[in-house]
């Protein structure tokens, strides 16, 4: 079993197209190699493999993070689990359930104007989950600059104390804490460790 992350960029006309690719494409650079692992295409749509599903869900709010530190930008991620029957030496030429799952929910995304969904083998896993993720969407959607930014640099540095993720951004614990809380860090916290138990299952 693998996951299929589909995403594209929202509103990348509103921005330099150099500022959010720039960004995106060092987000993806820390997952792979391009083109085998990921790769940008039609402008502003982009497609990477994590061959860990357990970890498709904080790459996916990493990215998203990563890019709603632009502002008016934000992004739409469907993440697809399942096999790869096909490795072609772009990953946009591969194939297997996971493309497929991940494709089929991403069509739907744009339908519903939604910004982040899954698709895996499980209905009950999926339906499960994507109330959660929708739930969850109301805090990410409405992440400041400042939020973004903290949730991004926490997620990428797990085990610091907020006294150290402080002195990176300049800034005072309490500050740290305020916007931590604001982000809703916590919850999307619990929302992955729920998610990284529950793919457990069906993995």
């Amino acid at each position: 079993m693998t996951s299929i992350i589909t995403g594209d960029i929202i509103h990348s006309q509103k921005a330099s197209p150099t500022i959010w690719l720039n960004k995106l494409k060092s987000e993806l650079n820390a997952l792979g190699r391009n083109p085998e692992t990921w790769e940008i295409y039609r402008g502003d749509s982009f497609q990477v493999e994590i061959t860990d599903p357990s970890l498709a869900l904080l790459t996916s709010i990493k990215i998203k993070a990563a890019i709603k530190c632009i502002k008016h930008i934000d992004v739409r991620l469907a993440i697809g689990i399942g096999d790869k029957t096909y490795q072609a030496t772009n990953i946009t030429e591969s194939n297997g359930s996971a493309f497929v799952n991940s494709g089929d929910i991403f069509e739907s995304l744009v339908k519903k104007k939604q910004n982040l969904a899954i698709s895996t083998p499980s209905v009950e896993f999926n339906k499960e989950m994507n109330l959660l993720f929708r739930l969850a969407l109301i805090a990410m959607d409405n992440w400041t600059i400042n939020s973004a930014e903290m949730i991004h640099l926490t997620l990428s540095n797990p085990g610091y104390s907020q006294k150290e993720l402080g002195k990176m951004l300049g800034i005072k614990q309490n500050a740290v804490s305020n916007r931590l809380k604001r982000a809703y860090y916590d919850e999307i916290s619990e929302l992955i460790k729920r998610y990284q138990n529950k793919i457990k299952e069906i993995t």
